[in-house]
């Protein structure tokens, strides 16, 4: 009862709740309408008192719209006020000194002439005036654009309210309303005042002790039904009223509440006991929120002595009942209780084994009483049936091979539903394709079986699969020989079958069993199957999910290979084969059972992860440029540069041919002109020459090769046309870094020009402190397509700008992979990927791992990604190695600890090195290497 009650009054102080804040609503709502409709007014834009006066009717009837709204008013920005109060009676009339029948009172202040004017002008109810006064020392003592309504309305895009106080004029509580008007220039006022509230809160009350007090957040009463003596007024003629706060309201249970109000946060609420002068209180502190404004909360306090006061009898006398009950029934209870209580405490161990999932003994408990010995009895089928149900779903659940799954699934349903033959069908589309098929000892029968249409199903496998549930009956000829299991029966073979669809989370076909019997199988056991095909289902559903995911992902990863391949198929070729030579290394690894790699094991999950991180070891060269990727020489961009270079030569040509013929006219003899001629031909045809062996990139750049460079860059032609029209936006905006000469112009052969320079953007910094950990001295300009700077590159055909963005596409590869939301047994991806360009001493990239920063896989790729690239064929500038030079590269890299040492000797001593030369290295790249002989340097 006590429950109830203390429920019921809380049930109660909700309804107390919602129905203040409805009529606090109530209170406010014309206000807000009145404020909001005025401030699209006229009114606002009225400059003179005429304009103003002519709105004094719509003033009238908004005032007259609620009993709650005292007065309304206007501000302007000019600091002029126009201010009608309502005088409800004859104390309001008598507080302001009016006429008799004024009804109105009309404040006004001007300040557009010399001297501001403030007036007050009494109204009877029909707005006719009954008297005026002049105030000369209001607009002194009072302007508008200084008060908070003001000032808070006009920077604001919403009405504002303020909180509530006790206003000056008549010591009632009230909150101010204000919102700037449509044009931005005046602001619309009204007061509110809160009496009704007093009264709405004494109707409230559940019990005449009860107290009920509406408050702001720093407990100030904001209502009260003794509201009177809740407003504490000025103790001199300035001062101004406030409101009470709820320690100094006089009650001990209000004051008492004060701290817990202060300490409110958001808009939670409190409830709970508070125990006071000998009695226990139920208190509720509860927020009311309104738009705009600071939240107030309602304070409810019942004496529980009050609310209980009908309960505590009834408990009285409910006791003494009870007690005489309990003493005339003690000796019955007693005798009735030896009798049934050893059973019974043996069922509670037995079902707290069950709660323990301890299932290794069955339950033999017998009683005298019928109900008792049933019950232990249904204990004993419940625990094996779970015992059962628990062995299934743990099977289940173990296997991740969606292959191995179905055989085991058939297998365990096949034991638990105790039947001879089973088959399991999966739905795919409008067929029902066999999966599995077998007997009780596990052999195998799929082979004579074949898939069946949903329109060619017998009568039991059609009749489940319509219904949705399981159905049993005589295996008939007909149906035998359309699932093909005709061949599989024999003369005594069972022929009862329970039939079971397997439908998903969506009631969606996903497969069907079919089990034969030698006999009818018994409704327990149907229903135990049919709950245990629930859960296959579902299991079914989920690791067919599982599998088209990985499906899918696989998917996407040859997709990114693809696009690579189509970029680059030299890329393209080589992301295909790193994988399998890095699982040949990984196999080895796992095989060796005395070396460093002994205790080396992969599970299946790992594999996956090798398999994932070897396809996308390189998917960051999709951002990296196919002419950087593809560089076959050292001038070739989009296209190969040194055909301008050839034209260039050929103008020279034609120079040399026209001064040679000058010179014949002017009176040279014909015979040393043409020796001259000829010789200048022959040194340019040489100089050339020189200039495409050096754009070819095969030979190393010797000083004295960069000085012949430099010298024939030095010679100059001249050109007639302009070279900015005709060309891209940015290639002339490169070009506008220096003024464009008068032409005809003299250039160099070969010049390193400003508008070659592409300057690097703020996205192709790398900051050192990058959230990756990457450690790369990035150069100064993105590229450099100076034609002396890169005919003067020492080694390839790549700059080291080039060079940098090729090594760019393993920062690339990182950032991308560190953005998939890997599941948790391929979180490693990553980072198996992104450390093949790592180096065992420290000085790789793109991190500077050491080795024992690195996983064995990530470093096996490293093995794997380096002898790929020494031995393909499918490069444009160079040529794949033997399989004997390959080794002898990569035996000076273990030199000097770029390659793991052991992971080498392993890649040798394994024969990964042949397995992979034979399946992927073209015949005349495969000669004899002494492994012998490395492994002996190893030493």
């Amino acid at each position: 009862s006590k429950a109830m009650l203390e429920s019921s009054a809380k049930d109660l102080i909700e309804r107390i709740d919602r129905e203040t804040a409805s009529e606090l609503r109530n209170t406010i709502a014309p206000g807000e309408a009145a404020a909001n409709l005025l401030s699209h007014s006229a009114l606002p834009a009225g400059r003179t008192m005429k304009d103003r006066m002519d709105s004094l009717a719509l003033m009238r009837e908004a005032l007259k719209s609620s009993d709650a709204l005292s007065s309304i008013y206007v501000g302007y920005d000019s600091g002029d006020f126009f201010f009608l109060r309502r005088l409800r009676n004859d104390a309001d009339r008598q507080l302001f000194n009016a006429p008799e029948r004024s009804a109105y009172l009309l404040q006004t202040i001007e300040r557009s002439g010399r001297t501001p004017k403030g007036r007050y002008l009494y109204l009877d109810a029909t707005l006719e005036s009954l008297r005026e006064d002049d105030k000369p020392e209001y607009p002194l003592n009072y302007d508008p654009r200084t008060r908070g309504w003001f000032k808070n309305a006009l920077t604001s895009a919403s009405q504002v309210k303020s909180a509530p106080y006790v206003f000056f004029s008549n010591k009632k509580v009230g909150m101010t309303l204000s919102v700037r008007s449509a044009n931005g220039l005046a602001v619309v006022g009204a007061d509110i005042q809160l009496d009704t509230l007093a009264s709405t809160l004494h109707n409230q009350k559940v019990t005449p002790g009860s107290q009920v007090a509406l408050v702001n957040r720093e407990g100030f009463v904001v209502a009260h039904e003794d509201m009177a003596n809740q407003t504490t007024l000025p103790t001199g003629p300035d001062g101004k009223p406030t409101l009470t706060h709820l320690k100094d309201t006089g009650i001990p249970v209000l004051a008492a509440l004060a701290d817990k109000v202060q300490s409110m946060v958001g808009d939670g609420a409190y409830m709970g006991t508070l125990p006071l002068a000998g009695d226990d209180w139920q208190v509720v502190v509860r927020p009311l929120i309104m738009e705009g404004a600071a939240p107030l909360y309602l304070v409810s306090a019942i004496p529980e002595s009050e609310l209980l006061a009908s309960a505590l009898k009834q408990r009285s006398t409910s006791v003494l009942i009870t007690l005489a009950i309990i003493l005339a029934a003690i000796p019955l209870t007693i005798l009735l209780s030896r009798r049934i209580s050893k059973p019974i405490r043996a069922l509670v161990q037995e079902a707290d084994m069950i709660r323990r999932f301890d299932f290794s003994h069955p339950i033999d408990i017998h009683s005298s009483i019928k109900e008792v010995s049933d019950l232990a009895s249904t204990a004993d089928v419940m625990k094996r049936t779970i015992r059962r149900f628990l062995d299934i779903s743990d099977a289940v659940a173990g296997e991740e091979n969606f292959d191995r799954l179905l055989p085991m699934l058939l297998s365990e349903t096949l034991a638990a539903a105790e039947g001879e033959i089973g088959l399991l069908f999966l739905a795919d589309n409008q067929e029902m394709v066999p999966a599995a098929a077998l007997d009780r000892e596990g052999k195998d029968l799929r082979e004579p079986l074949h898939p069946l249409s949903l329109e060619e199903l017998g009568p039991l496998l059609g009749e489940a699969i319509r219904s949705g549930l399981p159905c049993q009956g005589e295996l008939g000829d007909k149906e035998a020989a359309l699932t093909g299991l005709d061949q599989v029966l024999s003369g005594n073979a069972p022929r009862h079958a329970l039939a079971v669809p397997l439908l998903n989370r969506r009631r969606q076909l996903v497969g069907a069993l079919l089990l034969l019997h030698h006999t009818p199988i018994e409704p327990a056991l149907v229903s135990f199957v049919k709950t245990l095909s629930g859960s296959a289902a579902s299991s079914l559903e989920t690791r067919e999910l599982i599998k088209a995911q990985k499906e899918l992902f696989e998917a996407f990863i040859q997709l990114i290979a693809g696009a690579i391949d189509a970029k680059s198929p030299y890329t393209g070729g080589h992301c295909a084969r790193v994988p399998e030579l890095t699982k040949m290394l990984a196999r080895a690894a796992c095989a060796d059972q005395t070396g460093p790699f002994a205790e080396f094991d992969l599970s299946e999950q790992d594999w996956e992860a090798i398999h994932v991180a070897s396809w996308l070891h390189d998917c960051g060269k999709v951002t990296t440029p196919e002419y950087v990727v593809d560089k076959a020489t050292k001038l070739e961009t989009i296209y190969d540069r040194i055909h301008e270079i050839r034209m260039r030569f050929e103008v020279l040509k034609r120079d040399a041919e026209i001064t040679s013929l000058k010179a014949i006219l002017a009176g040279t003899p014909e015979t040393e002109a043409n020796a001259a001629l000829s010789e200048e031909i022959g040194r340019l045809d040489a100089d050339f020459a020189f200039i495409a062996e050096c754009n070819e990139g095969g030979e190393f750049m010797a000083p004295e090769r960069v000085a012949r460079l430099k010298e024939i860059a030095a010679r100059t032609w001249t050109r007639t046309l302009s070279d900015r029209i005709g060309i891209s936006y940015e290639e002339r905006e490169r070009k506008a870094r220096t003024p464009e000469p008068a032409l005809p112009v003299v250039e160099t052969l070969l010049a390193d020009k400003p508008e070659h320079l592409f300057e690097r953007r703020s996205q192709d910094h790398m900051p050192a402190d990058n959230p990756w950990g990457f450690k790369v001295d990035v150069p100064e300009l993105l590229y450099n397509k100076g034609e002396v700077y890169n005919l003067s590159v020492g080694r390839g055909t790549l700059s080291n700008e080039e060079r940098y963005k090729i090594n760019e596409h393993i920062v690339q590869t990182l950032i991308m992979l560190s953005q998939l939301p890997f599941p948790k047994h391929l979180r490693l991806v990553p980072e198996i990927a992104g450390g093949h360009h790592e180096k065992m001493d420290g000085s790789g990239y793109p991190k500077r791992l050491r080795k024992d920063e690195m996983s064995p896989v990530a470093r096996m790729m490293a093995i794997a990604d380096i002898f790929e690239a020494l031995t393909a064929v499918d490069r444009p500038y160079k040529k794949g190695k033997t399989l004997s030079e390959a080794i002898k590269i990569m035996s000076f890299m273990k030199k000097d600890q770029h390659i793991d040492p052991e992971l080498f000797e392993l890649f040798l001593t394994s024969g990964a090195y042949r397995e992979y030369a034979e399946r992927f290295m073209k015949p005349e790249q495969i000669d004899e290497v002494d492994v012998a002989s490395y492994l002996k340097k190893a030493a």
